[in-house]
């Protein structure tokens, strides 16, 4: 064991070397090409949901240094796209694309997918409008003609109209051809070729026939919708113009079941399969890859015609391969007609080819009867249209002739051979793709110690076993850095499975880094961190699981923003995602980091965290393989409902020494769960971050008397560090100097800032700067984003909508309703509030409905999920959108509803006059109320709404002291339409002396819902939201004069508002005055621009630098002391 550990380890450095710049003695081609062939056609045709991610160049094109990074990876995120967006135009320009790529890893789904485009415009479900001809060609059938027309190879196309070619190709922009698998024969499609083919009719070989298609020297209108594997298409096609890169990504979760149905015909077996693969994160996550799928299919198929149980412990594709041949090979091939089968796929890899004919089967000692056994267990598959045959898929290929290279064909392998064989390696697959090979891969999966005892199972007779170290460890190398930490290394790693191995090697690696790396300007030698984008849940799942075992990197990131020039203390690595992280990928992430290794920092800021997901995650923190110490959950939209597990958590004794749970509405209840873990002796938390102060506490609903037990439950740890701006390892870089309002949404960066456009419309718009997760505590929305984008909102009335409907008496208004306007793709989920008071884990999600409101009428969508507060839409659609609640007459009056107290007062009479409003917790209604109590002059005061839910229908009752006068007493709790009348209770109050105690009682039941003290010298206002002021004057205007003459220390207001308000010559021009008074005259000069958001920030600076003044002024204009 310990001599095939070493020689593993062995291996693996000097396939790692050759991967980073190998240049063989006796190998000269330097320009080694790559092979990437397409899939067969045995894989069941009938799956559909595939993720498909639009991107503005494929990957491995982009060269980014460190200081480029953040803003190179804003511009490359794609977005999620349907097949019939394929060739719609492109957002902005509106230029239809005629030139679309599908890439994808092996195995992906490419091929299938543009089978399906044909099949779907056959059927008139596609495209029927944009071409009046679509043609399918594979391009491994093609490359078996020497020669070729164009119109002769439209007329192979069975399914071609017998129209006459002349009129078929009249109108070439009519016209679509799909050219399947561009990159697996062995051509090069020259740009320079002189003899490139000018009319349809003219004889080419095939490859400057398709050049000349690509380089539109013919037909130059028409569309090509070309697929080919993951790689850099440049070296195949080096002139493609401004195609549109499309990557498929794989099954969505939807898909991946509706493969398992329709494979297995019956539902029974359909329902045990896919729970067992269920069960299983590890073989779950691998069935992402729809030819993975058809492995475990079929593996699990074979088990249930047999009648035994289900079984499958294979945690990689080159194990499920060998259980895949274990199965389904019979007992007597086991031996040299398996030698000859991984031969003939060896000699196809490296003479590019997938198809053969008998002749190349028989060389290779393959006899008639041998030939069909391949074919009946489906090895092999014969091609009725050319007589010859290929593999069931083209990574089976791959896979026997990983095979070939471990078997000893003969006794004789001096270094001679082993060079050829090095030789061919580079040349099939190139020095820099190397790693990208499923040949590789499966190299490494082989020599795993699982992967030797297999072979020697399946191969019973005598058997010259060999290593790669064996073939590569005869060459030299130039270590090129700049690839050493790239997916496809870490694939291979992963295959490994070898614990002790991966330390070795990634050690190793690290080492020849350090010990080669002399230029102290080199961006990996300056800085600590390393990126890598990762779309699938199976390239998260590989690369955590290598990443562990690397020593060098302490910290892991998921979706991180980099400040530029900020020195990184940890080493970390940094990982990107743009299409949407489901509960899928927390569960695949969070099982991985049961055994953490080397890491000690997990950072998930700026990501929301599902129920689901933080349960996961805290299972992982339980377990003893887990030694996570630092985690930070920033901004990730947890609730007091998360509380429980993270409470939990550090009750249980785990490695969490430091906990980060900044811009969270926590809420009182969740910081009280936190302070009753605290003290419990088992905690060994340390350092816990919740938010800045006082003021963040409030803003984020928490109380003082909550903080102060937070603070008593932390006496014993060390004192809870402050939130701090320009933390280094904090995932905000913008934005910083904003305190934040409540109409600001939190996210990654911080505060973002909401402009209004139209105030009497309700019309905002935000810019959200980078991706990751955003959430408005005033409204209560709440977007995960995948890039930058824009949206615009506007508040709507139901009834603008639902009155022209018949489902106004059948449904239950359940939310606000919102006009959502975003890039399509741009938004991964959008969490819609509503105000139904749900019990977590007793959520009947068929009662929700989220209404669409579109120019044919509306359309009601079931949400992906329920939540406590929210119903969750992934990958939305956006028209007006809000939550419906499909109701019964059994119900009556008993759904429970979150509701809100709002109280408004007076600010110019000597009699205080209140109004006191109850209501469901609805923020368009709110701000109904806002802007019809401001036009009488009456400002909000701020306090708690009522703990318990209230019920719709229910009647209350309001009273307090007697020399109040309250008309009517007695309040309905109903939901009135944002552009409707609300109910309310008016108060007047001679002299406000003493405080006063305002109660709501509910009238059934007789019980105290809800209790508030107005005290004179205490009663804390909230200035009207920036959204919502109207008609009152700014608190700059009101006091201008007194601010002028009393602002003492311009200077630090000035270092506030600095980028955020003022501009660099503002700034300085402000300084440039002798004077405080003259600082404070310029900056009313600028203020005449200004928006209220502005105003509302130097109000905010003016507050935190002359409080007491601020105070003083509020006490003169209202007439009603402030406190603090």
């Amino acid at each position: 064991m310990k001599e095939q550990t070493t020689l593993l380890c062995t291996l693996m450095l000097h396939l790692s070397l050759l991967y980073l710049g190998i240049t063989p003695e006796i190998y000269h081609n330097q320009e080694g090409e790559n092979l990437y062939p397409s899939k067969t056609e045995d894989l069941p045709q009938n799956f559909t949901q595939l993720l498909l991610l639009q991107k503005s160049c494929p990957r491995g094109w982009e060269t980014l240094d460190r200081k480029s990074w953040h803003q190179c990876v804003a511009e490359k995120r794609g977005h999620l796209i349907k097949a019939k967006d394929l060739f719609l135009p492109s957002t902005g320009t509106q230029e239809e694309p005629h030139l679309v790529i599908l890439e994808g890893a092996a195995g992906i789904g490419k091929s299938t997918l543009a089978r399906q485009v044909r099949r779907a415009w056959e059927e008139g479900q596609l495209y029927r409008d944009h071409f009046q001809h679509v043609f399918y060609f594979s391009c491994r059938e093609l490359a078996q003609y020497k020669q070729l027309s164009l119109a002769e190879i439209i007329a192979k196309d069975q399914a071609v109209s017998e129209a006459p070619i002349r009129q078929i190709l009249s109108h070439p922009e009519k016209l679509l051809f799909i050219l399947d698998g561009i990159d697996e024969p062995a051509w090069v499609l020259e740009e320079q070729n002189p003899e490139l083919c000018l009319h349809w009719s003219q004889q080419q070989p095939v490859n400057t026939l398709l050049g000349s298609l690509l380089r539109k020297s013919i037909l130059p209108r028409a569309s090509l919708l070309l697929t080919a594997r993951t790689t850099v298409l440049k070296k195949l096609i080096p002139s493609l113009g401004q195609p549109r890169w499309v990557e498929v990504l794989g099954f969505s979760e939807s898909g991946r079941k509706e493969y398992f149905n329709k494979y297995f015909a019956k539902k029974k077996e359909s329902i045990a399969a896919f729970s067992f693969i269920e069960s299983n994160p590890v073989l779950s996550t691998l069935c992402f890859v729809p030819w993975v799928s058809w492995l475990v299919c079929t593996c699990l198929k074979q088990q249930m015609e047999q009648g035994g149980d289900l079984t499958m412990t294979a945690q990689t594709t080159t194990a499920l391969c060998l259980k895949y041949l274990s199965q389904t090979l019979p007992s007597k091939h086991q031996g040299n007609e398996l030698t000859g089968l991984c031969s003939l796929a060896a000699e196809g890899i490296c003479q590019r080819r997938t198809l053969f004919s008998e002749r190349d089967l028989q060389d290779q000692g393959l006899s008639e009867d041998v030939i069909a056994t391949f074919l009946k267990i489906g090895v092999l598959q014969k091609q009725p249209s050319s007589l010859s045959y290929s593999f069931a898929h083209l990574c089976l290929q791959e896979f026997f002739a990983a095979m070939s290279y471990i078997l000893g064909g003969s006794e004789r392998h001096d270094d001679m051979e082993n060079y050829r064989i090095v030789e061919t390696l580079i040349e099939v697959y190139g020095r820099q793709d190397l790693f990208e090979a499923p040949t590789i891969r499966f190299l490494f999966g082989i020599l795993s110690e699982r992967g030797m005892k297999e072979i020697r199972k399946i191969f019973t007779g005598p058997l010259i076993l060999h290593t790669p170290w064996d073939l590569l460890g005869k060459s030299r190398a130039l270590l090129q850095h700049q690839q050493l930490y790239s997916l496809g290394l870490f694939h291979c790693l992963y295959e490994i499975q070898n614990e002790e191995l991966l330390t070795q090697v990634m050690h190793d690696l690290q080492e020849m880094r350090d010990n080669t790396l002399t230029d102290m300007m080199h961006p990996l030698f300056q800085t600590n961190v390393k990126h890598l984008v990762v779309q699938t849940d199976v390239e998260l799942m590989v690369v955590t699981f290598c990443i562990k075992f690397c020593h060098y990197v302490k910290r892991l990131q998921l979706n991180g923003a980099i400040k530029q020039g900020q020195t990184l203390m940890a080493p970390r690595m940094v990982l990107y995602r743009w299409t949407p992280i489901t509960n899928a990928s927390w569960k695949i992430l969070f099982s991985t980091l049961e055994f953490t290794g080397s890491l000690e920092e997990l950072d998930l800021s700026g990501n929301t965290l599902s129920y689901f997901a933080l349960w996961n995650l805290c299972k992982t923190l339980k377990c003893p393989g887990c030694h996570l110490k630092t985690l930070w959950l920033i901004s990730c939209g947890l609730t007091s409902s998360h509380c429980v597990d993270l409470a939990s958590v550090l009750k249980a004794s785990s490695s969490l020494t430091e906990l980060d749970l900044q811009l969270n509405d926590l809420g009182d209840q969740g910081v009280r769960l936190l302070c009753e873990a605290l003290r419990n002796p088992a905690c060994n938390l340390r350092i816990l971050r919740q938010g800045k102060d006082i003021e963040d506490l409030r803003r984020h609903r928490v109380t003082t008397s909550s903080w102060t037990l937070l603070e008593e439950g932390c006496s014993q740890f060390a004192p809870l560090e402050p939130f701090h701006p320009s933390s280094p390892d904090s995932p905000r870089d913008k934005h910083l100097e904003s305190l934040g309002t409540e109409d600001d949404f939190w996210g990654p960066t911080g505060p973002v800032a909401t402009e209004v456009v139209d105030r009497k419309r309700s019309l905002y718009r935000v810019q959200f700067p980078v991706p990751g997760s955003y959430h408005c505590p005033n409204t209560g929305l709440h977007f995960v984003v995948t890039r930058a984008v824009t949206i615009e909102i506007r508040f709507c009335a139901w009834t603008q909508y639902l009155d022209k409907t018949p489902l106004e008496h059948s449904h239950m208004v359940a939310g606000p309703l919102f006009d959502i306007k975003a890039e399509q793709g741009a938004v991964a989920a959008v969490h819609l509030p509503h105000f139904v008071a749900l019990q977590e884990g007793h959520v009947d999600i068929s009662r929700f409905r989220v209404a669409h409101f579109q120019e044919h009428g509306m359309v009601l969508e079931t949400p992906t999920r329920m939540e406590q507060h929210y119903a969750v839409l992934e990958n939305p659609s956006f028209s007006p959108v809000g939550v419906l609640m499909n109701m019964t007459p059994a119900l009556g009056h008993s759904i429970p509803i979150t509701s809100i107290t709002l109280i408004y007062y007076h600010l110019n009479l000597k009699e205080v006059t209140f109004h006191l409003y109850l209501v469901p917790n609805d923020c368009t209604i709110r701000k109904a109320i806002d802007d019809e109590e401001m036009k009488f002059q009456f400002a909000r005061i701020n306090k708690p709404p009522p703990v318990e839910s209230l019920y719709i229908g229910s009647r209350y009752i309001i009273s307090g002291p007697r020399n109040l006068e309250i008309f009517p007493k007695e309040l309905e709790l109903c939901y009135r339409s944002p552009g409707e009348l609300q109910l309310f209770s008016e108060i007047y109050v001679d002299h406000m002396v003493s405080g006063i105690t305002l109660h709501i009682k509910d009238k059934k039941h007789k019980n105290i819902i809800w209790k508030a003290l107005l005290k004179p010298g205490k009663i804390s206002l909230i200035s009207s939201s920036p959204l919502d002021a109207v008609t009152l004057l700014h608190f700059l205007d009101q006091h201008r004069e007194q601010l002028v003459a009393r602002v003492t220390s311009v200077d630090p207001v000035l270092d506030k508002l600095h980028g955020a308000v003022l501009s660099e010559e503002e700034y300085e021009a402000v300084r440039a005055e002798a004077t405080n008074q003259g600082k404070m005259r310029k900056l009313f000069i600028l203020s005449r621009s200004w928006t209220r958001a502005y105003k509302d920030r130097v109000y905010r600076a003016l507050k935190e630098t002359h409080p007491h003044l601020i105070v003083e002024l509020l006490e003169k204009s209202s007439g009603i002391s402030v406190g603090s």
